[in-house]
């Protein structure tokens, strides 16, 4: 019967379309197949779970699409994030504060377009929302990161960086914090991810590369070497490395895990490290920042 409900919006032009698909990504919506007509173009947006509700009596008072997310307070600084690259305080004022609402629960609306408002919220009753828990942040504001990619495969390296570049700077951090460090391989990264934590100037680091299969035995000694090397870095030195080695049979893999068809590697292991950052830091204070 029936198999999915989808909600169709219609945007005003194509700088549009564009903003609004990078605020969705911005706050990790995972993206759909879309489609692609000669008068009409589409990008679908999924989430783990969707409703379709219908309400008696009073109804809360939201915008018409009702987001729910984990954590309301990341979701709000991924979206002021967003909007503070847009256009800055005049974008920003498009946001509404995180309020308690009726139903046990928190909830702000944002307008990443013009006339096109958004609701997210979250359970703050922990019987009714998500396991209570320390996590991780995703803003990267005052932070510093090293991005450790080897110069192999660099039509797939190149793209991870691109990747792990557009996560740092959308999440807030500033180019000046970005220390980006060229090894010749992958085999090299371990070792320079262990001289710059040495260094103890960066909140984390980024490790980049790409292996294909080859006929001989060599690509699983060395993928083994090279995280064996950037794990055992990260445990000595106390300092997160997010792992963004890519180790695939071909090379059509390889660019679909670099932004082809199967998200950016790149992009995924700098979240990662914004992420474990942030929640070091609240460990450090004994709980959140």
């Amino acid at each position: 019967m029936v198999k999915g409900i989808s909600f169709l919006r219609p945007v005003a032009d194509a700088a549009a379309f564009e903003r609004l698909s990078s605020f969705f990504a911005a706050l990790g919506l995972a993206p759909g197949k879309g489609w692609e007509e000669m008068d009409s173009r589409g990008a679908s947006f999924l989430a783990p779970l969707g409703n379709f509700e219908l309400v008696r009596g009073k109804m809360p008072s939201t915008a018409e699409i009702l987001i729910e997310v984990t954590s309301i307070d990341a979701a709000h600084q991924a979206a002021e994030s967003w909007l503070r690259a847009q256009g800055g305080n005049a974008a920003v004022s498009r946001l509404s504060a995180i309020e308690e609402t009726g139903w046990k629960s928190r909830l702000f609306t944002v307008e990443p377009e013009l006339g096109f408002a958004l609701s997210f919220w979250a359970w703050s009753d922990p019987a009714k929302g998500k396991v209570v828990a320390l996590e991780g942040d995703l803003s990267a504001r005052g932070m510093k990161f090293a991005v450790v990619v080897s110069r192999w495969n660099a039509v797939i390296t190149d793209r991870l960086l691109e990747g792990a570049l557009d996560a740092l700077l959308r999440s807030g951090a500033r180019r000046t914090d970005i220390q980006v460090v060229r090894v010749p391989g992958a085999w090299e990264i371990p070792s320079a991810a262990r001289t710059i934590a040495n260094l103890g100037l960066e909140d984390a680091i980024i490790a980049l590369g790409c292996l294909l299969r080859g006929e001989t035995a060599h690509y699983e000694a060395i993928y083994n070497e090279v995280a064996r090397g950037i794990g055992q870095s990260q445990q000595d030195t106390d300092i997160p490395h997010s792992f963004g080695v890519l180790t695939c049979d071909t090379l059509e893999q390889a660019l679909d895990r670099a932004g082809l068809k199967s998200g950016n590697k790149g992009f995924e292991a700098a979240a990662a490290a914004i992420e474990m950052v942030s929640l070091r830091r609240k460990l450090s204070q004994g709980g959140p920042a």
